[in-house]
């Protein structure tokens, strides 16, 4: 494991693609149980490294109930994004993250984790790639039906404060949706 995460640190396949280069930001151990799929770092995490140290990590880690050293314990928790590099500033927000990157890494780093019990997957990027035809039409569509999912994946939206409007009409989400995920966390730690 420790080899396959120094091979994607010093990754470059799309470097040309990458305003500000390559920085490839991944957590992960062969012991970790409960597995984050975000969509790409942000600039903040691109300059520290750090997965998820933003806002949308600090609301990610409200939702889950836990504090910042469990979340960052490799052991427990494995911190893997779509794309793991930052891919730049678009219209209105953030770029996709690139395609290169989960076709490429995330099977060998999968193989490396036997232990993870839930997988929880933010945005229809993640959703897309690992539900394939069992997602649903649109992001909501998906959420809505978590229990589908359950118990290998839990589909969430992404934390990010952009996402405020969609959370004030989607009450059920916190209502219903974070009281599972806050159990099923507790459960698994």
């Amino acid at each position: 494991m420790k080899e396959l995460l120094l091979e994607i640190k010093d990754c470059s396949v799309c470097e040309e693609f990458l305003p500000l280069g390559t920085r490839p930001v991944v957590a992960a151990s062969e012991t970790s149980k409960i597995l984050i799929i975000g969509q790409a770092p942000g600039s903040k995490v691109h300059e520290t490294e750090i997965p998820w140290d933003d806002p949308s990590g600090g609301r990610l880690r409200e939702w889950m109930g836990i504090d910042k050293n469990t979340f960052y314990d490799e052991s427990l928790i494995a911190l893997i994004p779509m794309g793991f590099c930052y891919p730049g500033r678009g219209k209105s927000g953030d770029l996709p993250p690139r395609p290169e990157c989960a076709p490429l890494w995330h099977k060998s780093l999968l193989d490396f984790m036997p232990e993870i019990q839930l997988t929880l997957l933010f945005g229809t990027y993640a959703q897309s790639y690992y539900l394939n035809d069992r997602k649903k039409k649109t992001l909501t569509e998906t959420v809505r039906n978590y229990e589908e999912y359950l118990p290998d994946y839990l589909p969430m939206p992404h934390p990010s404060p952009r996402n405020n409007i969609w959370l004030k009409k989607n009450p059920w989400f916190e209502n219903e949706l974070l009281p599972i995920l806050k159990s099923q966390i507790s459960a698994l730690l």
